[in-house]
């Protein structure tokens, strides 16, 4: 008989919503630097079409969270947290775990949010997002020294 799998706790709801805040900041701050960098190539206005502009900032928002989350696991709001993410079976992610974690956060945003309410349902704290990536934030046991 195989043994079962660990299964890894997620961390709540309220830790991750601070680190979400904490990064909404910094990331709200990129963002208006590559408006900035495109200023000089729209006749000095900050916003071109929407078919331009959104998927801009979704590269800028998706390379954002990827360099960080494929560099030790850790935005800045995670690492002040002091919260890690990694795969299920407790390994760095790669490209692929971030480019699912990120789209599939955002359709956890435009389902009203439900994708990260379902952590406060979930016996593990998972959202939606870490099923689909395979992926979960947990306690950073090298930053709770």
């Amino acid at each position: 008989m195989k043994p079962s799998p660990k299964v890894i706790i997620g961390v709540g709801f309220f830790r991750r919503l601070a680190a979400i805040v904490y990064d909404s900041f910094l990331l709200l701050a990129i963002l208006f630097l590559a408006a900035a960098i495109l200023l000089p190539f729209n006749a000095g206005n900050a916003v071109i079409t929407k078919t331009i502009i959104i998927p801009y900032y979704l590269l800028v928002s998706f390379s954002f969270y990827g360099w960080f989350w494929t560099h030790n696991g850790q935005t800045a709001g995670l690492k002040t947290w002091k919260v890690r993410l990694q795969t299920l079976d407790g390994q760095p992610v790669n490209w692929k775990h971030v480019l699912i974690r990120f789209f599939a956060a955002l359709l956890s945003w435009f389902l009203l949010g439900l994708g990260f309410l379902w952590i406060l349902a979930d016996k593990n704290n998972y959202a939606l997002h870490d099923y689909l990536s395979k992926t979960i934030l947990v306690f950073d046991d090298n930053n709770l020294r």
